[in-house]
């Protein structure tokens, strides 16, 4: 359904009226519409938080007569309301492509535009529906007379790349199998693992929903609110036997912890993994409808890439293994009860950094099946870059011949299109399913491989342009089954954009992704305004003791200039049990070093991890072997700057209660390009207390006071964690450390 957009100067208003069409394609007028109207809520001075006020009105009950149309586009729909700096926008949809039908009325849509409207500020030009032009659709009473970017131009630049897709027709966040449930039939009961624009339309989905059953009905067939998702929709037409049918491919890439290729890694303290991506295979046949799903995603440990990525990429193992199982068991329990029994095909080799991570894969898989999963989660190893190297593509049979068992367990879900129920669920993929079918010729059945391998390969090709930059590695291999000289430099070429896009443009765009999906540090999304539920908001923020609860923890902070120098066998205890015996262990021990390694010249640009790693085990030793042990300590998380480290363990029982552990560093040494001096950070969310610990080496000699205080700002100042978190934006900060701070009067005094 299209609308056109209309809007009003002052008070500041916009609407969206329904277009009807002839059967010919002729729009015509229909009488007394029903108009989504968005209007401006004058806040007080002090409220930095915007409100919107949404009315669904009949054309006859709205007073539209000073209102006139927003350019001459049609929109195919709202994707929801956001602020950007002080001002709230209204994101519609503009320009969008037919995909093609799943299913019988069942119509997908890619996205190819989209306009931001400002709600707030009559002088605040709209972006416009080309790129590096803006339409100021007479909103200003003069033209700036300098070059502006639109607030939203990286965001509508986002949102028009291509590989976002919506449906007015069904739930195109939920598989097929979902969808044949009663419980999904309302296509507004979206899976919030895929609904990439949540953030911005969440608002107006609670609005919908306090309407009542026949208004919801009539906003609904009005096309208003759009659920978009991010990934790939492709269809291929053919024919099986002399029936028609056609073949879809489906992936949605989920925006839970979402985000570009070495910003984000791994796994999350709820469980979520990045570039975690659900594709469903659809045959639809005119009796019955087969699908099959299957899912991909980081490696579920805490990893991460930093610095710059050359050929060979440097991986960290960012937490330890009990610190990490907690969350590892969140993922996994989730895919259970999405998906049934899970079988893991790690593809990771055994060069660099992939062997240490499939290792710590591996073993917290072990972990995960010893702690009452009885072996659900079954994982095999297929070293892909080892056994298909140099083209040898053909390979892959090995792994169909390993897994090809599981294969058959897992099935498939079909459903007979004329009484919409299930005939069976997912169990095995499209070869059973054709064999299934009964005497089908070897030339549809290549016929429909064929068409397969083209979707795939799209399919792989979108994905790997979301994430990485560039199209999908050996996708000619995919599409044609063979390998050309043409193809390995087409890779080449790729693996060189790759290199320069994941490096130098990433971070950019990292931040658009968060500001779509509400992540940065200042996000606030949009309220409608609703009198009733602004009462109900203040009278539980009045009895926030009621249902809230305070608790106190200890930390122990120590810090120690080693002077380069590894243990001696000097006993640690008198230093790290520095309290009294009466006194609760404590529940985080922060140890910060100084001089790790001897700070010569050539060690003062790049860390030399081993000695950490020497020490981090002392001290687990020593804090773990105590008389009278009443608790267990693990390693949370480490940081190093050559000489300056900081290390944190935490009581296992606790692990649990702490979320969002992030580690920075900020040099000052030589004017900042050496680690000799500089600072360490680890921030983390305890419960709902956010803490971080730094700890800080400083410029020495006895004269240089300026030169410590400056180093103190450099650090202070420098220190910024994802989103733009900074030390000032944390409930309580801890800094310490070797200040080299010196007090000059007698000893005595």
């Amino acid at each position: 359904m299209q609308s056109e957009i209309l809007f009003r100067k002052y008070p500041r208003s916009i609407a969206l009226r329904p277009i009807q069409f002839e059967s010919d394609g002729n729009p015509y007028e229909k009488s007394n519409p029903l108009l989504l109207l968005f209007d401006q809520v004058e806040q007080s001075y002090n409220d930095s938080s915007l409100q919107c006020n949404v009315r669904l009105l009949r054309e006859s009950e709205a007073d539209i007569g000073d209102y006139r149309p927003l350019g001459s586009r049609a929109v195919y729909g709202c994707l929801g309301l956001l602020q950007v700096e002080q001002d709230m926008f209204l994101a519609v949809v503009t320009e969008c492509r037919l995909v093609g039908a799943i299913r019988p009325n069942e119509s997908v849509f890619r996205i190819i535009d989209v306009e931001f409207h400002s709600l707030t500020n009559s002088t605040r030009y709209s972006v416009s529906a080309y790129p590096g032009n803006y339409d100021y659709n007479s909103f200003n009473d003069q033209l700036p007379q300098q070059s502006y970017e639109h607030p939203c131009a990286q965001l509508r630049k986002l949102l028009s790349n291509g590989h976002f897709y919506f449906s007015s027709d069904f739930d195109l966040t939920k598989s097929l199998n979902v969808r044949s449930t009663i419980s999904s039939a309302d296509k507004y009961t979206y899976d919030e693992h895929f609904l990439w624009n949540k953030f911005i339309i969440g608002e107006l989905l609670n609005f919908r929903s306090k309407l009542d059953k026949l208004k919801q009905l009539e906003m609904d067939n009005c096309g208003f609110l759009v659920l978009a998702i991010q990934g790939y929709v492709g269809m291929e037409d053919t024919i099986i036997g002399s029936s028609s049918v056609s073949l879809s491919l489906i992936s949605k890439l989920s925006c839970k912890r979402a985000g570009t290729r070495f910003n984000i890694r791994g796994l999350d303290d709820d469980g979520n993994v990045a570039n975690f991506v659900e594709t469903e295979t659809i045959l639809q046949l005119p009796k019955t409808c087969f699908s099959y799903i299957q899912i991909r995603g980081s490696v579920p440990v805490f990893w991460e890439q930093q610095g710059l990525q050359m050929m060979a990429h440097k991986i960290q193992i960012s937490r330890g293994p009990a610190a990490t199982q907690p969350a590892v068991e969140r993922h996994f329990n989730e895919l259970q009860s999405r998906y049934g029994n899970v079988h893991i095909v790690n593809l990771l080799g055994i060069k660099e950094g992939e062997y240490a991570l499939s290792k710590e894969y591996k073993a917290r898989i072990i972990d995960l099946n010893g702690n009452g999963l009885e072996n659900r989660v079954l994982l095999t190893d297929f070293d892909f870059n080892s056994i298909c190297k140099t083209g040898n593509y053909e390979n892959m049979v090995h792994l169909f011949s390993m897994i090809g068992e599981r294969i058959e367990d897992f099935a498939f879900f079909a459903q007979d299109m004329e009484s919409n129920c299930p005939i069976f669920y997912q169990k095995e993929a499209l070869n059973t399913y054709v064999r299934l079918m009964g005497d089908i010729s070897s030339f549809d059945i290549e016929n429909l491989h064929s068409r397969h391998s083209t979707l795939w390969a799209e399919n792989g090709d979108s994905l790997s342009k979301i994430y990485t930059g560039t199209g999908a590695l050996r996708s000619e291999y995919t599409r044609s089954g063979k390998v050309t000289w043409a193809g390995v430099l087409t890779d080449a070429t790729k693996t060189v954009n790759r290199f320069y896009i994941n490096n130098f443009q990433d971070k950019s765009k990292q931040e658009t992704i968060d500001l779509l999906l509400g992540k940065l540090l200042n996000s606030k999304e949009i309220e409608i305004h609703d009198p009733v539920n602004e009462l109900i908001r203040e009278d539980m923020l009045n009895r926030l003791n009621d249902y809230s609860s305070k608790s106190t923890i200890n930390v122990y902070v120590g810090s120690y200039n080693l002077n380069g120098r590894l243990p001696s066998g000097e006993s640690l205890s008198p230093w790290l049990f520095a309290f009294n015996d009466h006194e609760p262990d404590p529940h985080l021990f922060v140890i910060g070093f100084q001089e790790i390694v001897e700070l010569k010249a050539q060690q003062i640009v790049s860390a030399d991890p081993e000695k950490l790693r020497i020490w981090e085990k002392e001290i687990s030793k020593v804090l773990n072997s105590r008389p009278g042990q009443r608790s267990n300590y693990v390693i949370l998380r480490s940081g190093q700057l050559v000489g300056t480290a900081l290390v944190i363990y935490a009581r296992s029982d606790i692990v649990s209660n702490i979320r969002n552990v992030e580690y920075v560093m900020k040099k000052t040494g030589l004017g900042g390009m050496a680690g000799n001096k500089g600072g360490v950070a680890i921030r983390l969310d305890y419960h709902d207390t956010s803490i971080c610990f730094v700890t800080a080496h400083l410029a020495s000699g006895q004269s240089n006071l300026e030169d410590r205080n400056k180093d103190y700002h450099t650090i202070n100042d420098g220190l910024i964690f994802r989103n733009g978190r900074r030390l000032t934006h944390h409930q309580h900060v801890v800094f310490f450390g070797d200040f080299n701070y010196r007090i000059d009067l007698g000893n005595d005094e």
